[in-house]
């Protein structure tokens, strides 16, 4: 549906030319940006150290589990009805906190991602938009979203965003 309105923006744009050439388009690629941005690996890296933990709890637990099972498979011929009604609620339980950690480790890890992502985000944002109203840009368009449908190499402001927030 963006892409349709933005398609049609830019064909009501074109089609107006005298409105057309008065616009000063501009586009570059965020996500080019963003890795070019040494905050982001560090964020990547404080994310990784957080997931890790998660997932050594997790896998705690299912070499826990694969030991139970084991254990069960192994004296379940021995063991009277009841014990092993026992025994498999104990592994069925172990499975569900298993899947349960999962679950919740995974929002978790997004909810991380999104606070030390965010500050990163505002900050190539700001500078996007300093050098748009610097060069008088009237419109940017994001490459990476697929929102581009044409874009001369001179109106990318990839370089300039990057010199202004001293990147290389």
């Amino acid at each position: 549906m963006k892409k349709l309105v933005l398609i049609l923006s830019c064909g009501l744009l074109v089609a107006n030319t005298s409105m057309a050439q008065t616009l000063k388009l501009g586009y570059i690629n965020s996500g080019e940006l963003l890795m070019a941005m040494p905050e982001k690996t560090k964020a990547d890296t404080a994310i990784q150290q957080y997931a890790r933990q998660f997932q050594e709890q997790i896998e705690s637990m299912t070499k826990e589990y694969q030991a139970k099972v084991q254990t069960f498979q192994n004296g379940e011929k021995t063991m009277t009805d009841a014990i092993k009604e026992v025994k498999m609620k104990e592994i069925q339980d172990l499975q569900n906190r298993i899947e349960t950690t999962q679950q919740s480790a995974q929002e978790k890890v997004g909810q991380k991602k999104q606070e030390v992502y965010q500050p990163i985000l505002d900050k190539a944002d700001k500078a996007i938009k300093a050098v748009a109203k610097e060069k008088n840009f009237d419109y940017i368009f994001d490459a990476s979203q697929g929102a581009l449908l044409y874009g001369k190499d001179g109106d990318n402001i990839l370089p300039l965003v990057k010199t202004k927030l001293g990147l290389k």
